[in-house]
């Protein structure tokens, strides 16, 4: 079959969303190893490991959350292409952020992980968003979605709840030191509204002047 043009533009956009949506999802792990073989990870590399894994899931999740947006505001559909593999990247860094903690921090200790998931609150709440990623990283498959129908189109909203627990999860754990988990609540705060339907509505009729 020849493609058209149109049709040969839309299979090149979509090819170029998904190389893009790989970079970034890389880019974490480059950056960390650059930064290996540079400076170091400084006088606590198993902190810094931490931090790395679960600021680069916070901003996989923002993006991700992103794209419904922009793809309103824009008009370019293929943007949505790029939603399944950010999405995976953001569960592969918050797996790490957690793994790094239960590994590398804690030992395996196990009575000394449960008691900070018990007693300390910002690491409920960061446990709770991983648990809640879990079921959504399983049915990102084609043959889930299938099954799921309706369903699993309700079952990831949970990813609003995720957003809003991992950023109040950043906030109490580093906010005596930096501004970022502010910028990382609004962000969220406006990627919310964003989807509230009359937002939506204009963002779309803007997009289509």
């Amino acid at each position: 079959m020849v493609l058209t043009d149109p049709a040969r533009s839309a299979r090149r956009a979509a090819l170029a969303v998904r190389v893009a949506a790989w970079v970034l999802g890389l880019l974490p792990l480059a950056l960390l190893g650059y930064r290996w073989l540079g400076t170091g990870l400084g006088a606590n590399p198993i902190e810094a490991l931490i931090l790395h894994f679960g600021r680069w899931a916070i901003v996989l999740i923002l993006v991700t959350l992103a794209l419904t947006p922009t793809r309103r505001l824009t008009g370019f559909n293929q943007l949505i292409r790029a939603r399944r593999s950010l999405g995976l990247f953001a569960f592969l860094y918050v797996s790490l952020h957690f793994l790094t903690y239960l590994v590398l921090d804690q030992f395996f200790a196990w009575d000394y992980i449960w008691e900070d998931i018990a007693e300390r609150p910002f690491i409920t709440v960061g446990f709770l968003a991983f648990l809640l990623l879990v079921p959504l990283a399983v049915t990102s498959t084609k043959g889930w979605i299938r099954r799921l129908g309706r369903n699993w189109v309700r079952l990831h909203r949970l990813v609003y709840v995720v957003a809003v627990l991992a950023v109040v999860h950043y906030y109490w754990n580093v906010r005596a030191d930096e501004p970022t988990p502010i910028l990382a609540i609004a962000a969220v705060a406006l990627l919310l509204l964003a989807r509230v339907p009359r937002v939506a509505s204009r963002l779309s009729r803007l997009g289509r002047q």
